[in-house]
């Protein structure tokens, strides 16, 4: 079901497991579903806030940090994110595709950089595409120089039956010689359905190595017992928590983003409870593509108005790039 396009062009897609599950779950409507607040947009957010457009080498492949790529196999989804980074660019199902062609164009860049190890795919939900998706795994696994590969995903939380029902894909995966990493995007503990935890553990069967990632979302998931009953459960089914993300200025997605401070206080909460392999690491993804900066807790006095990124520019975590000063 696709609707008109929101600011950012990203339409209105939900699954049928979706669409159950909002009905019961306030927090999973609001992630999924379109509110008048996505056309409240102000001078300090972007359409491309983390500057992939610019880092693109090729049709489909960003490269922006040493010894990695990454790989944008589709712009489809099962369901659409309302608070998504690349919501210019997601949901544009026919022009986000690549092709084969894409992909051998990818690995002719990979042999002129040897230096990199590590492949990402993500998209849109490299799920969407499973056969293209196989390919690539398959001819980019044998690659002497890939060490890693990784696969970013919602699809056990969007509709866990297009992995539970597609065994070559989990084939594909336990094939592979090197790590499979699959991060899967969990955001509060409502999406931990019967059928997202048998998805889950096919993925382990299959020799994935399973992390999650999350953003602090206003309204569905920026209260300290949500987020340790998530991480909580997630470390019990042997999903690693990995990042915990400060929401990214893009332009329609604004209403979800949580106190700066708030967030802190929650984190340090969380830090000074929750088991070790079920903390994740709190960060900023910094504006214009400086990489994801770790935020200090309140078990430190520091200056909560700004901080460093990576090319030592100053950046505010409320007011984002445009108020930032080189030094």
């Amino acid at each position: 079901m696709l609707k008109n396009s929101a600011p950012g062009g990203l339409k209105f897609s939900v699954s049928n497991h979706l669409k159950k599950l909002a009905k019961k779950s306030p927090a999973v409507h609001r992630e999924f579903y379109p509110s008048p607040e996505e056309y409240k947009c102000t001078i300090n957010s972007y359409d491309d806030p983390l500057a992939e457009d610019e880092h693109q080498v090729t049709r489909g492949m960003v490269y922006k940090y040493s010894g990695r790529v990454l790989i944008l196999l589709t712009m489809s989804c099962a369901a659409y994110c309302r608070f998504c980074t690349r919501r210019r660019r997601v949901s544009d199902i026919t022009g986000g595709l690549v092709t084969r062609s894409d992909i051998s164009a990818m690995e002719k860049f990979l042999l002129s950089h040897g230096e990199i190890n590590e492949l990402i795919f993500s998209g849109g939900d490299p799920l969407t595409a499973p056969d293209l998706l196989i390919y690539a795994l398959k001819k980019f696994s044998k690659l002497k120089q890939i060490k890693i590969l990784r696969i970013h995903t919602r699809i056990p939380v969007s509709n866990p039956r297009l992995l539970t029902a597609n065994p070559y894909l989990l084939t594909a995966i336990k094939k592979i010689k090197q790590p499979v990493y699959v991060s899967v995007h969990f955001e509060h503990p409502d999406e931990l359905t019967p059928e997202t935890i048998d998805a889950v553990n096919k993925l382990r069967k299959a020799g994935a190595i399973l992390l999650s990632q999350s953003v602090f979302l206003k309204g569905v998931n920026d209260d300290y017992q949500v987020l340790f009953n998530l991480f909580s459960r997630l470390s019990e089914l042997g999903i690693r928590p990995y990042y915990i993300y400060r929401c990214d200025p893009v332009k329609g997605a604004e209403h979800f983003i949580v106190d700066f401070e708030k967030e802190i206080e929650i984190m340090t909460k969380l830090r000074s409870t929750l088991s070790g392999i079920a903390c994740p690491l709190y960060c900023i993804d910094a504006p214009n593509g400086t990489g994801k900066i770790p935020v200090p807790l309140n078990f430190w006095k520091f200056d909560k108005r700004s901080f460093r990124d990576y090319n030592n520019k100053i950046l505010s975590p409320d007011l984002s790039c445009s108020d930032s000063l080189d030094i």
